[in-house]
């Protein structure tokens, strides 16, 4: 007498992936221009739009430039940017960084000229405004946390002055959260929130960024206050205690090499998270695809498509306009 086996049917997920229309009605994560976040960077002058070479279709853009660019970001569906300013001068203690004429101060008055709705946040850092490239005053050789706090403070308080919609520190100084909190409440802005670069690791991703930028440290690196990459459980100490300070935002950057950080940031705190898409980040991309070795299209939509579902809210991102491009190609 034969043995009868009785096979237990298999589940056929294929049946929800043979069409795009299938796909897209079953699609758990979404990316749309408006969880992207355009950086720029900003420099003295008339007329200037000199594009990056180690980013390329990115461009350091004088003040005149950005009516143009805002509207541009705002037929693309994009409702914000990051500001990155070029100073004019450069001192050891960042002096332009607070100057009410400051170069990110002239960005901001010409983007909200042009477009009162777009979001302008502003990175709050003194790196690129010191002539020894670090991010707050160097006394004896090494970066003084405390000491650097009121000039963070005072930079926060000057991009709201000029209409910064918000601030966001990237410096890693400790307790710089809550001295920029209590200066902006101090100084009548308590409606401006804080977008805190929180998880923030010494990464090798920057490298683009600081050719943009001209912000290199000229001696030694940023070990001594960014993070350690090998430390989530650090990251995630950083992170609540820019939550206690009184961050409205936090940020993990880089968002590649850190996408089990932003996962565990979702799962443990309920504040928005945006993650950062770094220039060595973009870079790569561009560069394997020049080569032919990357289809870029589908590589940019994959990277971002992972950084939403590993739980970022935000994405700040070179590739943003791209992105926006070929959403707008998709729609009917």
């Amino acid at each position: 007498m034969a043995v009868q086996t009785t096979v237990k049917a298999f589940r056929r997920f294929r049946r929800l992936r043979r069409t795009e229309g299938l796909r897209s009605l079953v699609r758990e994560t979404e990316l749309t221009p408006s969880h992207l976040v355009y950086p720029l960077f900003v420099v003295h002058g008339t007329g200037v739009k000199q594009e990056i070479p180690s980013m390329p279709g990115q461009f350091r853009l004088s003040p005149d430039m950005l009516p143009e660019e805002a509207r541009e970001l705002r037929s693309l569906g994009i409702g914000a940017v990051l500001l990155f300013g070029i100073p004019a001068r450069k001192d050891e203690e960042g002096g332009e960084a607070y100057d009410p004429q400051g170069i990110v101060q002239r960005a901001i008055r010409a983007l909200k000229s042009a477009d009162p709705e777009l979001v302008v946040i502003t990175d709050v850092c003194l790196c690129e405004y010191t002539s020894h490239g670090h991010c707050g005053i160097v006394v004896g050789g090494e970066v003084d946390n405390d000491r650097t706090l009121p000039l963070l403070a005072r930079m926060a308080v000057s991009h709201a002055a000029a209409g910064a919609d918000m601030v966001a520190p990237s410096d890693m100084m400790d307790g710089r959260v809550k001295a920029i909190r209590q200066a902006l409440d101090e100084e009548g802005f308590s409606h401006v929130p804080i977008m805190a670069y929180s998880a923030k690791a010494a990464s090798a991703f920057y490298g683009p960024f600081r050719e943009a930028a001209e912000s290199a440290p000229q001696f030694g690196d940023r070990r001594s206050y960014q993070m350690d990459p090998a430390n989530a459980r650090e990251a995630l100490r950083e992170i609540e205690a820019d939550i206690e300070e009184g961050a409205d935002i936090v940020m993990v950057k880089p968002a590649l090499s850190n996408l089990d950080i932003i996962a565990l940031a979702r799962q443990l705190f309920g504040v928005p998270i945006a993650a950062y898409n770094v220039s060595g980040e973009y870079a790569m991309v561009k560069a394997a695809a020049r080569l032919g070795w990357l289809d870029e299209q589908r590589i940019t939509w994959e990277i971002l498509t992972a950084i939403r579902r590993a739980g970022a809210d935000i994405v700040i991102t070179y590739h943003a306009k791209e992105v926006a491009a070929w959403l707008a190609e998709r729609r009917p």
